[in-house]
């Protein structure tokens, strides 16, 4: 994906344990007489929605709109975390509880660093959910995707009463699960635990297909449609119930913090298809998300400016003059993060007006565009021994020079028949008046369930008559 959709369009329902996040921040600048322990002189104190609360300002902050329900004490704490959330975009419906306070996690921070994280906890252990289930039901047609955010407070003690509410409108349900009991998200669309907790409860996985095989049996038994496991460094695996796998490399330049990643990765999930994208699209979002939010102190959002950038970035460091076995990696990744991968081919000896015009139509056929680049030898025999004018070098640099072209690579056979076949692009373009059905390569990307398609040169323009035109002029 090259470009951020309209995540405006996303409406999330949110619901879970929400909590308080307060850091208290000081400089560390001796060990206290009393006990061998910093002493933190607080110069400065925040609060954040955690939990839930957080799952939706990161709804928010990528441009979706949020809704929220969650419970929360008849304390200060709850007044200062709906302000918060209101602030934030959100649309809060709490449910004060007298009984218990606001669930609050107290992190004191020196020098960007943790020192203690002090929690203020009782859950809520006798609430009675039918109120919020209520609300719950009367706010699903007013909204696109369901996300539970399980931290195992109380909210969401008996959650297949909140997944079966969702399934019968008929909307998706993501889940952030907690424990070891998986089986409790029977029918969800979705669940994304992190390694540890998915090796908790399916056992430990010693490599990539032993993953996939105790991701399989999870979607089976608790008849999941999704499963993202959210590796760490490894990056994140995305599974569904036709055995297909899709690994994810880490999109992270430096881990700083993981607090609330994990709130990150299933907003950007709700929001990206809320927006109408593909899970596979949607988690390739996710894991750019994840890389932007690990390289943040505490629990943070992440923009859609900043993904905006991210995806600017990531663009550019895919781009260029590639070998073939590069390019099947690219390709993969590409792929991996529902990509529609365009293949093309030529000589482009002198790049003109009409190259440019047909290359930019068939960058916008799909998300990325692969040119296949004659070499030199190739070019002699097809155009005659004065041809090419420019060596296949100079010809790629100036073709992976346009921003609409993404990988050039060069081929040496008579045709790119050997190479179309191994990448099996989702779409094979060819200029001119060529025949569909003639084309080299174009059985196999049909067999592999891909499209082939002819667009049509700008007239009267060719590498050929420039040539012409300039031996021409040589000899007035």
């Amino acid at each position: 994906m090259s470009t951020l959709p309209d995540l405006s369009r996303a409406r999330v329902l949110v619901a879970g344990d929400l909590m308080l996040d307060r850091y208290w921040h000081g400089a560390t600048e001796r060990i206290s007489p009393e006990a061998p322990v910093p002493v933190v002189h607080v110069r400065d104190e925040e609060g954040r929605p955690g939990g839930s609360g957080n799952v939706a300002v990161n709804i928010s902050a990528l441009g979706g709109r949020a809704s929220l329900l969650g419970l929360v004490g008849e304390d200060q704490a709850a007044d200062s975390l709906e302000s918060a959330l209101q602030q934030a975009g959100v649309n809060t419906h709490l449910f004060r509880e007298k009984t218990y306070p606001t669930i609050t996690k107290l992190r004191v921070i020196s020098r960007h660093q943790q020192l203690i994280r002090l929690d203020f906890e009782d859950g809520f252990p006798e609430h009675d959910p039918s109120g919020m289930l209520h609300c719950f039901q009367a706010l699903l047609a007013e909204h696109d995707v369901v996300v539970l955010s399980d931290y195992g407070k109380g909210t969401l003690a008996n959650p297949q009463a909140w997944i079966d509410l969702a399934r019968q409108a008929g909307l998706p349900v993501l889940i952030d699960p907690k424990g070891k009991d998986f089986s409790r998200y029977r029918g969800a669309t979705l669940i994304t635990p992190n390694l540890s907790e998915f090796e908790a409860v399916a056992g430990s996985c010693g490599n990539t297909r032993e993953l996939e095989t105790a991701a399989r049996k999870l979607l089976d038994d608790c008849a999941l449609e999704h499963l993202l496991v959210t590796r760490g460094e490894q990056g994140m695996s995305l599974f569904n119930a036709h055995d297909e796998a899709h690994h994810l490399p880490t999109r992270a330049r430096e881990v700083f913090d993981v607090t609330g990643a994990g709130d990150t990765v299933i907003a950007t999930l709700a929001t990206a298809l809320g927006a109408g994208q593909s899970m596979e699209s949607a988690t390739a979002l996710a894991n750019l998300a994840a890389g932007i939010v690990v390289g943040k102190l505490g629990t943070a959002s992440v923009s859609a400016v900043e993904m905006e950038h991210a995806l600017q970035e990531q663009r550019l460091a895919e781009h260029g003059v590639v070998s073939e076995d590069v390019l099947m990696n690219l390709v993969t990744a590409a792929r991996n993060r529902g990509e529609r991968v365009v293949f093309t081919n030529g000589c482009f000896d002198l790049l003109h007006a009409g190259h440019v015009t047909y290359l930019e139509q068939a960058s916008k056929l799909g998300d990325r565009l692969i040119v296949a680049v004659n070499t030199d030898e190739t070019v002699r025999q097809l155009k005659g021994p004065e041809r090419p004018v420019n060596p296949l070098e100079n010809r790629m640099h100036v073709l992976a020079a346009l921003g609409f072209v993404d990988w050039v690579v060069p081929f040496a056979e008579e045709t790119p028949e050997r190479l179309i076949c191994r990448l099996q692009p989702d779409l094979l373009v060819k200029g001119g008046d060529n025949d569909p059905d003639r084309i080299p390569g174009a059985a196999c990307v049909r067999k592999a369930g891909g499209e082939v398609k002819v667009l049509s040169y700008v007239d009267g323009v060719s590498t050929t008559s420039i040539v012409d035109s300039i031996a021409a002029r040589s000899r007035e």
